[in-house]
Parts: C-alpha cells; sequence; structure tokens
C-alpha cells in the first residue's frame, strides 16, 4: 500500500483554551496552543476554533510523489477537483466538507516496545515478580494517533471518497450502516458511519497495553467523573481493549491497544458484521449517548446556523 500511516488531525471545537486543557490532562503533549503530539507520531492533533465541534481536516501520509500523482488521477475520475503541490496535494471529502492533505512523509519506524508479561495457566512469563503495572507512576502518554470516527450523511459516498480516490482499503463493514477503513497495517485508521448530520464521533489514541487503558482512563475520570462515555470493553470488529471518554466539546476520545494488524492484503477477508453485538466482545453495554451522542440535535442546528 503507497498510504502508510494517519499522520494528523485538526478538529474545530467552539472553546480551544478549555478543550486543550483536556486532551494535555489525556497525555498528548502540547507543543504550543493547540498544537499536540504523541510519543512516536510526533505532532499529529490540532484544535481549531469553530462554531460546532467537526473535523475540519486530516492528513494522510503517502510514499512518493508518484503517489501523489495516481491519487489525483483516481479523483479526478470521480468528478473531484484537487490541488498537487510539490509533496503534498489536498483535496476536501464533498460531503462532510472535510480538508485531505495527502503529503510524501518516511514511514514512521517504531522501536518494538517489550512485550508485557503476563502469567497463564501453565505459562509463567513473570516468575517471583509482581505485575510491572504496579509500578507504573508516571502519566499514561498515547503512543500514537490510531484512528478516527466520522458520520456522514452519504455513507457510501464518503466510503467511496476515501477507498477508490484516496487509496484506503476496506477492513470489515457493517452493512448500510459502517465500514472500517485502512491507510496502514492497523485494522482501521477512519471509520465511516451512516449518521443524520456530518459530525466527529470519535479520536483514538494508541497506548501500550490493557493496563495503560485502564491507568489513562482512570487517571482521566479520578476528579471528572462526568468525562466518562464507555469501557474497559474489547472491541469485537478490530479487536482492541478500549476505554472511551468526552471532551468538553462533545468529542469522544479513546485509548485502545491491541488492535488487529493487516501486513499482507492477500491473508485478510473483509467481513460482513451486523448488530450492536458487533461493537464489542465483553464489557459494559454501549451507552445510548455512544451510538447516538446527546448533541446530535444541536449539532444539526449549529450546522444549519453556520450555513446559513
Amino acid at each position: 500500500m503507497a498510504l502508510h500511516r494517519l499522520q494528523s488531525l485538526t478538529v474545530g471545537v467552539p472553546d480551544v483554551a478549555g478543550t486543550a486543557g483536556y486532551y494535555a490532562d489525556f497525555g498528548l503533549r502540547q507543543v504550543a496552543p493547540g498544537r499536540f503530539a504523541t510519543v512516536h507520531g510526533g505532532e499529529q492533533f490540532f484544535l481549531a476554533h469553530s462554531p460546532v465541534r467537526r473535523l475540519l481536516a486530516m492528513s494522510v501520509a503517502a510514499d512518493d510523489p508518484d503517489d501523489l500523482a495516481r491519487i489525483a488521477a483516481r479523483l479526478t475520475r470521480l468528478g473531484l477537483p484537487s490541488q498537487l503541490a510539490g509533496t503534498t496535494l489536498r483535496t476536501r471529502e464533498p460531503v462532510a466538507d472535510i480538508l485531505v492533505e495527502v503529503v510524501v512523509a518516511e514511514r514512521l519506524v517504531i522501536e518494538p516496545h517489550p512485550p508485557t508479561p503476563y502469567n497463564g495457566p501453565g505459562r509463567i512469563e513473570r516468575p517471583g515478580t509482581r505485575a510491572p503495572v504496579l509500578s507504573r507512576t508516571g502519566p499514561v502518554r498515547p503512543l500514537a494517533l490510531g484512528h478516527v470516527v466520522i458520520g456522514s450523511v452519504e455513507q457510501e459516498s464518503t466510503q467511496r471518497f476515501f477507498t477508490e480516490g484516496i487509496g484506503f482499503r476496506v477492513s470489515d463493514v457493517v452493512p448500510g450502516t459502517a465500514a472500517f477503513l485502512r491507510c496502514s497495517t492497523d485494522h482501521h485508521n477512519v471509520l465511516v458511519q451512516q449518521a443524520p448530520l456530518n459530525f466527529l464521533h470519535h479520536t483514538s489514541w494508541q497506548v501500550a497495553d490493557v493496563d495503560e487503558v485502564g491507568r489513562g482512563a482512570t487517571g482521566m475520570l479520578a476528579e471528572h467523573p462526568e468525562r466518562h462515555v464507555w469501557g474497559l470493553g474489547r472491541h469485537h470488529i478490530g479487536s482492541n481493549f478500549f476505554w472511551y471518554l468526552k471532551d468538553p466539546a462533545g468529542n469522544f476520545s479513546e485509548y485502545y491497544a491491541d488492535m488487529d494488524c493487516i501486513v499482507d492484503d492477500q491473508l485478510w477477508t473483509p467481513r460482513s458484521f451486523e448488530g450492536v453485538d458487533s461493537l464489542y466482545s465483553w464489557g459494559p453495554p454501549p451507552p445510548p449517548s455512544f451510538i447516538h451522542p446527546e448533541d446530535l440535535a444541536s449539532l444539526m442546528t449549529g450546522a444549519h446556523t453556520e450555513k446559513g
């Protein structure tokens, strides 16, 4: 695959400063006002002012300029404009009006983290020692941006933009409802779901293991229990551990670990899944506000006001 990662996101919120404090607590490193970095991915998250919360832009990394030329040609065949200048291609997802940049960038090389030792039946990985998590006292720091989930009023059109235009691959689908799309070896980097309006559902951030998922979330909730949305659990599609929280603007953010990885397209067959049960294998059931965020009605009013 010529694409190799979701490089960054720009999210619009009404109160940049207030929302920035949340993401600093979340463990992203604020390198400048509204600009955040992960441990391995560099600057990957940007906040900008917007009357309503929404995804303003995303950046995707590709290998070389020839890849950009092929993407431009595919977009032209779809009747979509793009601007190609040097090592950057710019276009817009036409349904939700999201700026999408594809940039030539080196592949991210991450030194392997030592596997967390877990004892199991007939398998003693940490003899004579306590679990390593008991000695972890520092804050949880997301290692890299994983994926973004967006609602689209025309799910199939938005899916076609990312697959037939930009070059994402389909990993799995919930027919008529959602498509899990990848631009890296992660199971998904963009998830497009059918929705009554275009909106940002959540961003997702990789941490080292399930213990970091739990530590990160409990740390976020210690003084702000209102941030809790859903977790701890393990997803069915993608298989990852998860815990979802909510920022002051209403966007969900996810700590995740242990997601399915697709290193050979020939060895992966996309599957179709049905129903809410496909969301998770274990954990508490998803609250109604996860499926239909509580501010959707006000977002619809705000979107109408912004346009008109």
